[in-house]
């Protein structure tokens, strides 16, 4: 099966080709909206009622993945990105406090940029990291935002990295970083608490 989770803020669309228990358990919600019509006029709907306050969900399943994926994301302007989940040699995990939530290191890709470089080079930027090390990539996410007036998909492109050394934090300050901290597992939900729904996946992952 494949099925990729949009958030638009902390509301979750599922784009789907099968109903997974999880999904089950959204659709059953009051103020779920479900569509297994791939056409313009219903993604259009969804998108409307995803500004009312009540909305819980969307669901929108189709046996064509890839076709209903790429009908998705026509609606929006997409923007590629990428960055890491750095962790120490004693596990911590680096947590990035920007614009005072809990972040992971992260950013545009850069034009001619693979992925895997914007992520190092995005991590070095933010942290005063040097040189770290990619392990494997880790997941996908996927959020919107309007900005100057566009719809904004970001599709970011996650990497599980390791830190050798004591090496010095730097935050970014142009980029609205406050803080840096090596966090311990089993530290992580208060951090949790006020982070972002795309964090909370990656770091799930690890």
């Amino acid at each position: 099966m494949s099925y990729i989770t949009i958030y638009f803020e902390d509301k979750p669309v599922f784009l789907c080709d099968e109903i997974t228990k999880e999904i089950n358990e959204y659709r059953h919600h009051p103020d779920a909206v479900f569509i297994d019509e791939l056409s313009t006029a219903a993604i259009n709907s969804l998108l409307h009622e995803i500004k009312k306050p009540q909305f819980h969900a969307g669901i929108i399943y189709n046996k064509d993945f890839s076709s209903l994926k790429a009908n998705f994301i026509k609606h929006f302007h997409l923007i590629l990105a990428a960055g890491g989940l750095i962790k120490n040699e004693k596990e911590k995990i680096l947590m990035i406090l920007r614009r005072g939530k809990w972040d992971l290191p992260k950013g545009k890709l850069d034009p001619g940029e693979t992925l895997e470089n914007c992520a190092i080079r995005e991590v070095e930027e933010e942290t005063g990291l040097e040189k770290p090390e990619i392990i494997r990539p880790l997941k996908i996410t996927y959020h919107t935002y309007v900005e100057f007036g566009k719809h904004i998909l970001k599709e970011t492109h996650w990497y599980l990295m390791k830190a050798t050394g004591d090496e010095k934090l730097i935050p970014q300050t142009e980029e609205q970083i406050s803080d840096i901290i090596w966090a311990k597992k089993e530290d992580l939900k208060q951090y949790l608490s006020n982070t972002y729904p795309t964090i909370e996946m990656v770091l799930k992952e690890a």
